[in-house]
């Protein structure tokens, strides 16, 4: 019953905490105010909680985040920890024991450089960007696939198509990801545990698609992740670098550790 008495300044200060917290995927508020298709300055006092959206703007919201209306109610993260499957009573200490534990020292927020193997073209290879960020205990991730990759496997090019997003597992020894496109269409599962390196922001592993074997193609290769640390801007030209290219067209350490011309077991 307490919860019915709350004041509307006690659910406005909730939704704009929950609100923040789900904002955090995102690498600005102008750019999720553009896809939301909210006023950037009333979207902030929803992020103070000096405001609160009409009922029209609240479902676009829910439906944007894929939340429902307890964000009124209850701190995003308690939510998403009660409903999630892997945290769920089934599976929270089997595959769900390492969703909450992927500490920062282990596996850092921010942009990253990756690098592999072309699934398609064993003579070439492609690097691109992902992001890597916390929302409560979790770790995400999130990028794009290049559009060279998706014009060779006669795939749209739209924004929604192109992305792709996942969530970071804590292993013995290392990182493990399960990544979809939307729809869950096709996933992948990576493997990275960090590699001694002069900054020591280098991880290497292998990543494992999620289709039929077909004659000419690879389903499992090695991945190189470098950590570019939260600056935009170099987050913007590794981006702008990346798709199809030839091993040498990779930076030096990447081109190391891929071990092209060794066979991957």
């Amino acid at each position: 019953m307490a919860e019915a008495r709350r004041s509307p300044a006690e659910l406005r200060s909730m939704f704009g905490a929950n609100l923040r917290i789900l904002a955090q995927s995102y690498p600005s508020i102008s750019e999720l105010s553009r896809q939301l298709g909210i006023n950037r300055t009333q979207f902030n006092r929803y992020l103070s909680g000096e405001s609160f959206p009409r009922p029209d703007v609240l479902a676009r919201i829910c439906t944007f985040f894929e939340v429902d209306a307890r964000v009124l109610l209850e701190p995003v993260d308690a939510i998403t920890k009660r409903s999630g499957p892997l945290t769920g009573d089934f599976l929270r200490n089997f595959v769900g024991a390492g969703v909450d534990d992927v500490e920062e020292g282990l596996f850092p927020s921010g942009f990253y450089r990756f690098s592999r193997r072309s699934f398609l073209d064993h003579e070439r290879f492609v690097s691109g960007l992902v992001r890597v960020f916390r929302q409560g205990n979790a770790t995400f991730i999130r990028g794009y696939e290049a559009r060279a990759a998706m014009i060779a496997q006669g795939l749209a090019l739209t924004r929604d198509a192109r992305e792709f997003r996942g969530l970071v597992l804590r292993q013995e020894e290392g990182v493990a990801a399960l990544i979809s496109r939307k729809g869950a269409m096709t996933a992948s599962f990576n493997f990275l545990n960090r590699v001694t390196s002069f900054e020591n922001n280098y991880w290497v592993g292998y990543v494992a698609r999620t289709v039929r074997e077909t004659p000419g193609s690879d389903r499992v290769v090695r991945m190189v992740y470098e950590h570019l640390g939260t600056n935009i801007g170099r987050a913007k030209q590794a981006g702008k670098a990346g798709g199809y290219c030839g091993i040498e067209d990779l930076l030096p350490f990447h081109q190391r550790l891929l071990q092209a011309d060794a066979p991957f077991g």
